[in-house]
């Protein structure tokens, strides 16, 4: 189905691994034109030599800390052209509220909380200027999951959410659309890491994180393409009528739950 995006260009956080790199990938299949960012130039480099190959596209690529100083002003000068805006960046630490302390709170809530809004705001006034413009916003079905021992998460992901949907609710008036997507778990290294720490907390072991594994739905995670292509269809025209909203893709877990 050709979705009609060849040429966009798109802008996208953490893009040097994992959902972001994915997500990448997707939109370069569709012939649109890139703007990396994360913190590895390395990885950034390789990706984007990769996809320039195998998809004539242009990929450029701009290796920074996004939380320093003055970050949001260099992304903006580097990619505020963009007609679509990715937020993915950042992973708010797990822990229960005495495992988290306020430098780490905070610390997790700069990059993946702030760094969506500050951006978000950078390039809403880019997008409004040219009447146009697509924001996709990586969030987490933590947000909707309230989980005691992923506190700081749990909690910013659910703020998240408030502002994707606030703000899309009335973005259209400026001829653009603001949508969330909340993953439940995505077969990325990251939830290899998650999962073998709740196994040794769980189960004392790490080795037995396939338990917990076997436990998602259809016994495992979704794969990274299934999130992606995702996003790649909300930034399509055939979605041109979304907005304001959070698209859940996890299996049904967030609609399983049970008062008995």
């Amino acid at each position: 189905m050709d979705m009609g995006l060849a040429g966009r260009r798109v802008l996208i956080t953490g893009a040097s691994q994992g959902i972001g790199e994915g997500v990448a990938r997707s939109f370069a299949d569709e012939g649109c034109h890139l703007s990396l960012v994360a913190r590895s130039a390395e990885k950034l480099d390789a990706l984007a030599g990769e996809l320039r190959s195998a998809h004539d596209v242009e990929v450029d690529v701009l290796p920074l800390d996004m939380t320093r100083p003055g970050a949001i002003a260099d992304i903006v000068s580097f990619a505020g052209h963009a007609d679509i805006l990715v937020n993915n960046a950042g992973a708010i630490p797990g822990g229960t509220l005495w495992d988290i302390d306020e430098p780490a709170w905070r610390s997790g809530w700069e990059l993946k909380v702030f760094v969506y809004i500050n951006l978000t705001r950078a390039m809403y006034s880019e997008m409004k200027a040219r009447g146009r413009g697509v924001i996709l916003n990586n969030i987490g079905n933590g947000g909707q999951n309230f989980d005691f021992n992923y506190i700081a998460g749990t909690t910013g992901n659910a703020a998240l959410m408030a502002f994707t949907c606030a703000l899309g609710g009335r973005s259209l008036e400026d001829g653009i659309r603001v949508v969330g997507v909340n993953p439940g778990p995505v077969a990325t290294e990251r939830i290899a890491r998650v999962l073998e720490g709740h196994a040794i907390r769980l189960l004392g072991d790490k080795a037995r994180s396939d338990e917990l594994l076997a436990r998602y739905p259809l016994g495992r995670a979704a794969s990274v393409a299934e999130i992606a292509d995702l996003f790649v269809y909300l930034a399509s025209p055939r979605s041109s009528y979304t907005t304001g909203t959070i698209i859940t893709v996890d299996g049904g877990i967030t609609s399983r739950r049970s008062v008995a």
